[in-house]
């Protein structure tokens, strides 16, 4: 007789004992019930079509930059056609020259595809922060809405900014010209020490960005100490995945087929396994002690009282018969009650 474990009792027992344990499953719980996963679906196509007007806009700034420096446009035509000989090349030159002449039209249709997609990725973050929160919360009006979505866009993207200003010391150049410049360069094992030190600043840039996402952009206040331990969750989880991103992107673009389709798979692997950290680590912060005794209770459904009234007409049949038995009886025990007195 083949006996089968009871994995749930066991996995009780596991976290009764391990409140980490516990602290995780009711994140994932919270992650499932919320459909995590459909939200990170919602962000991560509202995050590729912000691309394209990011690029135009790219585009655009590039044209002006191109305008002032001539040389540099020189120098770039004279690369292509020796890079690519042919007609392709000159329509590949031909097609930039037109880019830059109509350099600002493109800057201005980018400009307003990135504000109108940026909007809607936001309005989704929000809305997908909010639900692994389980906020309950009044709707605003549709203009209200939109403003304080732009002012979350701007401040996420100076939040972005700070992040990516902090990881700038990540490259180590920094680091290094600043051990030059105090005669530190040649200490042993300077290199190590550089690389633990560069891991640990954008960490901490990552922890940051994360832990403002997590507590600022929900549409209802949340503990911010809460959200430092699911920043940090996020921060350690991305920047492990950072690593494995690129071994992958390494080994998909070495065949011709991983040149053209590696960049984009790549892309949407890595918006939606980032959005789905994100979304867990909310639920991870939802789901502390001091977030759970601070959730929304719903009130009760309030006690409807009815009055029911029934309005009779007289026995029935088959009450009158019951009454007229009864009274027979009763007078059959009166008489033989008398008769035994007398």
């Amino acid at each position: 007789m083949i006996v089968v474990p009871d994995f749930t009792a066991i996995l009780q027992e596991r976290r009764d004992k391990w409140p980490w344990l516990d602290h995780t499953v009711r994140a994932a719980q919270r992650y499932q019930a919320q459909m995590g996963d459909y939200y990170a679906a919602g962000m991560t196509y509202f995050s590729v079509l912000a691309l394209f007007p990011l690029l135009m806009v790219a585009f655009a700034i590039a044209g002006f930059v191109l305008v002032g420096h001539p040389e540099w446009l020189n120098s770039i035509s004279t690369q292509i056609s020796e890079s690519i000989p042919g007609s392709l090349g000159e329509t590949i030159n031909s097609l930039i020259e037109s880019a830059i002449e109509s350099r600002a039209s493109v800057g201005i249709i980018g400009l307003l595809g990135a504000l109108y997609a940026g909007l809607g990725w936001v309005a989704k973050l929000r809305a997908a922060l909010t639900a692994m929160w389980e906020s309950q919360r009044e709707q605003d009006g549709f203009v209200a809405t939109k403003l304080k979505d732009l002012a979350a866009l701007f401040g996420l993207g100076l939040a972005i900014v700070v992040s990516l200003g902090l990881s700038a010391l990540n490259g180590g150049s920094v680091m290094r010209s600043l051990l030059e410049f105090f005669k530190l360069d040649s200490v042993p094992g300077v290199g190590i020490f550089l690389r633990v030190v560069s891991v640990l600043l954008a960490l901490v840039a990552t922890w940051g960005l994360f832990t403002w996402v997590i507590s600022r952009l929900p549409r209802e206040p949340v503990p911010f100490r809460s959200a430092l331990m699911g920043g940090l969750l996020a921060a350690i989880g991305f920047e492990i995945f950072k690593q494995i991103a690129a071994i992958y992107l390494a080994s998909v673009t070495s065949g011709p087929a991983g040149v053209v389709f590696g960049p984009i798979i790549g892309l949407l692997v890595f918006v939606f396994t980032t959005s789905r950290f994100v979304l867990f680590a909310t639920a991870f912060s939802a789901t502390t002690n001091e977030s759970m005794a601070m959730a929304f209770v719903p009130p009760p459904d309030s006690a409807v009282i009815t009055t029911r009234v029934e309005v009779s007409d007289g026995p029935s049949l088959k009450g009158g018969i019951a009454l007229v038995g009864a009274g027979a009886l009763a007078a059959i025990g009166l008489t033989g009650l008398f008769g035994r007195r007398k």
